[in-house]
């Protein structure tokens, strides 16, 4: 509505010869795109796990790096529900979640169509509700305390604050890639 606002103004200034008016109204419009360009935009999530990190990519240069707890059992990728592993491969940030039993949550798109196959062919279940989370609510004050062993059951959980971050910065739809 303001880029309406703001056109028409600078329509009226040229008609009306007032040229100080409408270099203005172009300078600001100028200044508004560069502002939205200027918010870096997160285009891949990398997990690593041997290195227990998730980083926050744009543009292929690491903007923030985080250490992590994975699931229980951390070794290998998910092969099933209830393995406590966290998955490896690529996937799609595809959803969150305020109001979770964690502190915020973001969804991993696991299982995917190469995981639902395996685990078909093992005659298993899957498993999903793999997120990106916060610490368990009510339990914040943790902090990073939490990181000094795995615990979750196959999500990668990051502090609070942290989850605040990436909740800010990562878009749905967002790209993640889980390596071993």
């Amino acid at each position: 509505m303001e880029e309406v606002i703001a056109h028409r103004r600078f329509r009226l200034a040229f008609q009306t010869k007032n040229i100080h008016t409408a270099a203005m109204i172009l300078l600001l419009l100028i200044g508004m795109l560069a502002a939205e360009d200027s918010v870096t935009k997160v285009d891949q999530v990398l997990v690593v796990k041997s290195q227990r990190t998730l980083s926050l990519i744009s543009r292929g240069k690491v903007l923030h790096t985080y250490k992590v707890s994975l699931g229980g059992s951390p070794v290998g990728a998910k092969e099933q529900q209830g393995d406590h592993k966290t998955p490896e491969g690529h996937y799609i940030l595809d959803q969150r979640n305020a109001k979770s039993r964690f502190y915020k949550s973001i969804h991993v798109s696991y299982p995917n169509d190469q995981d639902k196959q395996k685990a078909s062919q093992r005659g298993v279940a899957s498993g999903g509700d793999v997120m990106i989370h916060g610490l368990p609510n009510g339990f914040g004050w943790l902090g990073g305390v939490h990181r000094a062993l795995d615990w979750t059951d196959g999500c990668i959980a990051v502090t609070d604050g942290e989850m605040d971050e990436i909740w800010e910065l990562v878009r749905d739809g967002t790209p993640i890639e889980i390596r071993p």
